[in-house]
């Protein structure tokens, strides 16, 4: 993998909220005030241009909807975000043109073809809308190259999206993000969907695409197995927060925040080496009210009284930060 130590997307202290709240006339008669529910909660990372960055966690922990706010499917409440080097919010700035250098790869190939459209016009919308073909031929003979490129024919463009398997359709979405030339790809959790075998297939084809297209990748699941075979570097949310920030090597291999322990603990031992696994313990607390301090700490076993009142920072050069007061005070082994 080729990876420049460019930042190609930085996020700087992201936030989001959803106004949750009962119907105001509820809100009057009962005296309830507003509810927020703070979903990402000041997330700071970059991508590097070239390199696939994957975010892992729980259902429900942010990371679909950091997916979302990067291709502006979603506003920020706070914080900013840039694409190569430029402020997607900033004024005077093209977020249009910047926007169309990106694309997302959703996790449903079912749901996200218009079952009304054939193949040909699905991958092809992108070229009409961005103007990148010069004449109806040029467009054909595009469509075409993108078929090839997935591992699918161009006799595929006549056909219907209920014609194929589910393998087969995230192909046709991964043709149609390619379509627009993109530079980066936002993949939320493409594979999930998929068997097992199809996933492996679906992985090996997003990873040759990288190589050859010079593409960028971030990479969201919650499956650790399919994260160790893509990623270059993972960061690790809960409840709307990066803890834990590491090169993929270095992660799986000595994992320092309990949450990611806790993870890793609870991938099946396929290599039959004795050691007890254990499933995670406990519930993502209710983000409507999280608890003070860590929000890990009802759930973690090395929580201490300051665990409890003082919510941690991620604290760390780039390649291995991660956000523990345990670690920091060395009371856990990093």
């Amino acid at each position: 993998m080729n990876v420049d130590n460019h930042p190609l997307v930085r996020l700087i202290d992201v936030g989001r909220d959803f106004d949750v709240s009962r119907p105001w006339l509820n809100r009057v008669v009962e005296g309830a005030p507003r509810q927020l529910l703070r979903a990402v909660d000041g997330v700071s990372f970059e991508v590097r241009q070239g390199e696939t960055l994957a975010l892992v966690g729980e259902s429900g922990c942010g990371k679909s909807t950091v997916a979302r706010l990067i291709v502006g499917l979603y506003r920020l409440s706070r914080g900013r975000i840039e694409f190569d080097s430029m402020d997607l919010a900033a004024p005077g700035t093209d977020a249009a043109a910047l926007r169309r250098r990106m694309q997302m790869i959703f996790q449903d190939p079912y749901a996200s073809l218009n079952p009304r459209w054939r193949v040909r016009d699905i991958v092809a919308e992108p070229i009409r809308v961005l103007g990148l073909a010069a004449s109806p031929q040029a467009e054909r003979d595009r469509v075409a190259q993108l078929l090839r490129q997935v591992g699918l024919s161009p006799d595929d463009g006549e056909k219907y999206p209920h014609e194929f398997s589910g393998g087969q359709r995230q192909r046709i979405s991964i043709a149609r993000a390619l379509s627009g030339n993109p530079e980066f790809l936002v993949c939320d959790e493409p594979t999930s969907a998929l068997d097992v075998s199809v996933q492996a297939q679906i992985l090996n084809l997003m990873s040759e695409l990288q190589e050859r297209l010079g593409l960028t990748y971030l990479f969201i699941s919650h499956n650790l197995a399919v994260v160790s075979h893509i990623a270059d570097r993972v960061g690790v949310m809960y409840l709307g927060r990066v803890v834990e920030l590491a090169e993929a090597e270095r992660l799986f291999a000595a994992p320092r925040h309990p949450y990611t322990r806790m993870l890793m603990d609870a991938i099946p031992d396929l290599q039959m080496t004795g050691k007890a696994r254990t499933p995670v313990a406990g519930e993502v607390p209710n983000p409507l009210d999280p608890p003070a301090g860590c929000a890990f700490n009802p759930r973690c076993p090395h929580a201490n009284e300051r665990c409890r009142v003082e919510r941690p920072r991620l604290l760390g050069e780039g390649t291995a930060a991660v956000a523990c007061h345990a670690v920091e005070e060395r009371r856990l082994s990093a």
